[in-house]
Order: C-alpha cells, then structure tokens, then sequence
C-alpha cells in the first residue's frame, strides 16, 4: 500500500507561481512511476506530468510542457510540480499519484484545489 499527501495549493493571480508537493510512504516506491493529475469541474480527470523514481525521466500534457516542472526528492520520498506563467484555464483539484500507466494510476492522494484568478 502507498499513502500520499499533497500540499501547496492554493489562490494565485493569472502569471503567477505555484509549487505542490507530495509525501508518498508505503512501499518501495522506487517501483513506481509518480503523476500529477487534475479534474476541474465539469471536465474529466487529466494526466498533468508524470516522473519515474529511478531514471527521473518525465512526460508532460501538452496544455503545460514549457510552464510546469515535475521533479522527486528520492530522499524525502516527495514529488514535485512547480507551476510557472499558471492561467485560469489551470484551475483545478490537482492529484498525486502512484503506480501512474498512462491515464491512471493506482495509488491517489486526496487533492489539492489551484485556483488561478485572472
């Protein structure tokens, strides 16, 4: 079982930064890839970035290659997104995941909601 803990959401004008943070624990986690995902209302739930623990390769959605980094601190067991030059439009709950193959995941924290303002 993995357990993971979001934080650093919140309110933040149009251009502006955010990062969110992920405390996973459980069990080896390096077996995993880790994903950050986001469902704003209405709309389905949508894969943001994803980074395997080893090689540290990540992938992101085209709506924010150039603007979001995703990153992981082996050591601290966290993952990363810092978003930069965020837009209305980034609005959204914004998951962290486990155990992520392609559009899913197996393992999921409980959200933290991004607003951004314009």
């Amino acid at each position: 079982q993995v357990q993971l803990v979001e934080s650093g959401g919140g309110l933040v004008q149009a251009g502006g930064s955010l990062r969110l943070s992920c405390v996973a624990s459980g069990r080896t986690l390096s077996m995993y890839r880790m994903g950050w995902f986001r469902q704003a209302p209405g709309k389905e739930r949508e894969s943001v970035a994803s980074i395997s623990w080893t090689a540290g390769i990540a992938s992101y959605a085209d709506s924010v290659k150039g603007r979001f980094t995703i990153s992981r601190d082996n050591y601290k067991n966290t993952v990363y997104v810092q978003m930069n030059s965020l837009k209305p439009e980034d609005t959204a709950v914004y998951y962290c995941a486990a155990d992520v193959t392609g559009m899913t995941a197996r393992y999921w924290g409980q959200g933290t909601q991004v607003t951004v303002s314009s």
